[in-house]
């Protein structure tokens, strides 16, 4: 089922301290009242923000997938396995896969490549890339830097990137060279990434415009390098 949207109005600040406050009344009793008021705020304007996102995606060629039905994570939190029994998340983050055929099959979701936004108080942030791949993913990323360094430069390093959002790094990162690797290699501490991923932050200023889903896309096609090698690795 469709998803109906608004155009993008920015988020309001009334919406930071909202979260701000959930973040401080972490559970059920607080925010069931207010449930009305995360719509208003931030659901309905993320989903205003995806369809825009959506329509500047398919008219720039981005193959990334955003749509206000999937896209968007979910409030609640899943505390089946941790000590941290909050209810819910004091963010609102959405997801944006990358969907480009490579090789005739499409990249999978669960290896990770694709954009990433996060809105919240003082932390607001737009990024993507992999996030901590399966192994063969990964070993299929550290072939790469061996065999092939200049292609890894050419995506990893391209200036457009670098202007948008500064180097890849990894979220993890192991402390040495993992066995059957070079630990002498030039690109050796690629070696060493768990994930290749990369983030800029957002200040309120474009958060809170209209002009956010240009802004998004602006960064997303500045990334497609990245995207588009991260999608040719296979195990």
């Amino acid at each position: 089922m469709a998803v109906a949207t608004t155009s993008f109005q920015g988020f309001r600040p009334d919406a930071m301290d909202f979260l701000a406050e959930l973040a401080a009344n972490n559970e059920r009793s607080w925010f069931q009242p207010r449930k009305a008021d995360y719509e208003r705020l931030l659901l309905d304007p993320m989903r205003a923000l995806v369809a825009g996102l959506a329509e500047r995606f398919e008219a720039r060629g981005i193959p990334l997938q955003a749509d206000p039905a999937r896209s968007i994570f979910r409030i609640y939190r899943d505390t089946r396995f941790s000590k941290d029994k909050s209810p819910y998340k004091t963010n609102i983050g959405a997801s944006f896969p990358w969907v480009e055929r490579v090789g005739g099959e499409p990249d999978e979701r669960a290896h990770g490549n694709g954009g990433y936004l996060h809105i919240a108080p003082a932390d607001s942030y737009v990024g993507g890339g992999m996030w901590l791949p399966e192994k063969a993913r990964l070993d299929a990323f550290r072939r790469a830097v061996v065999d092939d360094p200049d292609r890894v430069r050419a995506a990893l390093e391209d200036p457009a990137m670098l202007a948008a959002f500064g180097p890849v790094h990894p979220h993890e990162m192991y402390k040495r060279v993992p066995p059957g690797f070079p630990p002498d290699h030039p690109l050796a501490e690629y070696l060493r990434y768990k994930d290749v991923v990369f983030g800029r932050r957002l200040a309120d200023v474009e958060i809170e415009s209209p002009s956010l889903p240009d802004i998004l896309a602006d960064a997303f096609a500045a990334a497609l390098p990245v995207f588009r090698f991260l999608a040719t690795l296979r195990a």
